[in-house]
């Protein structure tokens, strides 16, 4: 174990500001919450399964926050707590490939809660906010030497709730130890079973960033107020790593180039609103349906070869060829590729009743078998290999190493903004291009929160 982790990443965003904010960061920064903001807008008025959670909000009582496209207005956990909901219900926002996640769903539901709860917040604060946040939370990630899985926790909106929380005592100006005192508050919060992977009629996969949204809230909000929390919540004997990796970990991969070197610069961006284990095998059936002309009736057999992380998408088989709720579809190889291919894309409204009883839809998936087979070369959770065979013997194959939206092969600005017009035309109270010209340009707003209003 190394002494001092807690204490370097403490003092780290303690001391964080704008100016020193590369600008590939500011740029990824500007994406991130563009992307974040319109996903979130889209689930306010697409999505069912954070409903609970924005009366749950509205039921505590007015405050100063308004959660992301609606009319309620909220206290601030209670805000955090159904922006976070609204999240990951499309199952649409950024990724990081390098270490499986989500940094930024649970850190940008946190932030414009903050944002809207006291004195106004400028762009450039919040920026910075954003992007110590988002870079912790990859981290966190990037310095596991075991899969948390191994101890059947579900480690994304774990990981994401430190970066969150990071992000919130960024915002706050919390000095290094009330930073060190907000981790351990989260430590005591936030956590996410396995289980949630393997109950098929559960919808909390959808809505599970509000708990890790309004712990960290609540974990910088009790440290400016003086609660004392562990001198090593990530490192320590019973930190962070102890409890949920077995200590193996890398201190470095948590220290290196902090303030230098920002992991979000390196974000994947989805053009389908699906599981990014999913989209190497929904972009190989458009693909292919578009070259070959592919008549899905014509269909006898859909070959799929995946790797370990993806294994959590194709079983049991028998759930994943016939979800039940939009959120498992998500979550379904079968039923994304069967999508893609009996519908020609899979977008923002190919999720709903409709579309889980299409016979289309359940018959292709019927026919997909899977294996997994990873080949050298594949970005682990987002490549893959497909073969497609007819009745007449023709068979059509390809694999794609890292699909589309990654570093390497990116949406670009025009599409995310595309992208977040989509989804934020859906919300509640719809919001347009006003909203997302703001926010590209928003080193130069004084008020962030007023944006969300």
């Amino acid at each position: 174990m190394s002494a001092g982790v807690s204490d370097a990443v403490g003092a780290h965003v303690a001391a964080m500001r704008w100016e020193a904010l590369p600008a590939a960061t500011v740029q990824a920064a500007k994406w991130v919450l563009l992307d974040a903001a319109g996903v979130m807008l889209g689930a306010s008025g697409l999505c069912a399964e954070p409903r609970a959670f924005i009366e749950l909000a509205r039921a505590m009582g007015p405050g100063p926050c308004t959660v992301v496209g609606t009319a309620v207005r909220a206290g601030v956990p209670m805000a955090a707590l159904a922006n976070g909901a609204l999240a990951h219900a499309l199952d649409f926002e950024d990724a990081f490939d390098l270490a499986p996640g989500h940094p930024n769903a649970s850190l940008v539901p946190a932030l414009i809660a903050l944002a809207q709860a006291g004195r106004p917040v400028d762009g450039r604060r919040f920026l910075t906010a954003l992007a110590v946040g988002g870079d912790l939370s990859c981290r966190m990630g990037l310095a596991l030497r075991r899969p948390m899985e191994a101890g059947n926790w579900y480690p994304p909106p774990m990981l994401a709730a430190y970066g969150a929380t990071a992000g919130a005592a960024s915002l706050l100006g919390l000095d290094a130890r009330q930073v060190r005192d907000a981790l351990s508050i989260t430590l005591c919060q936030a956590t996410m079973p396995g289980e949630i992977k393997y109950s098929a009629g559960t919808v909390l996969r959808a809505v599970r960033e509000a708990f890790p949204a309004q712990a960290a809230v609540q974990s910088a909000l009790l440290a400016r107020a003086g609660v004392a929390g562990f001198e090593q919540p990530l490192e320590g004997r019973a930190g962070f790593y102890a409890l949920y990796a077995g200590g193996e970990f890398v201190p470095g991969d948590l220290t290196d180039a902090l303030g230098r070197r920002f992991w979000i610069d390196q974000l994947t961006f989805k053009p389908w609103p699906s599981c990014r284990g999913t989209h190497p095998f929904i972009e190989l059936a458009l693909d292919l349906r578009a070259r070959h002309a592919i008549d899905p009736a014509a269909i006898t057999r859909i070959e799929i070869d995946h790797d370990d992380v993806q294994t959590m998408l194709v079983e049991p088989s028998a759930r994943k060829r016939a979800p039940r709720v939009a959120i498992d579809a998500k979550f379904s190889i079968p039923f994304t590729v069967a999508l893609a291919l009996a519908r020609g894309g899979v977008g923002l409204d190919d999720f709903d009743a409709a579309a889980l009883a299409d016979p289309r839809v359940l018959a292709l998936a019927a026919k997909v078998t899977c294996r997994q087979a990873p080949r050298a070369g594949w970005q682990r959770g987002s490549g893959g290999a497909m073969r497609i065979l007819w009745a007449d013997g023709a068979v059509v194959e390809a694999e794609v190493d890292n699909a589309l939206g990654c570093p390497a092969r990116p949406l670009g600005e025009a599409a995310l903004v595309a992208k977040f017009l989509a989804c934020a035309g859906r919300a509640q109270v719809p919001r347009g291009e006003a909203l997302a010209e703001a926010i590209l340009a928003l080193e130069t707003c004084a008020d962030v929160g007023a944006l969300f209003a």
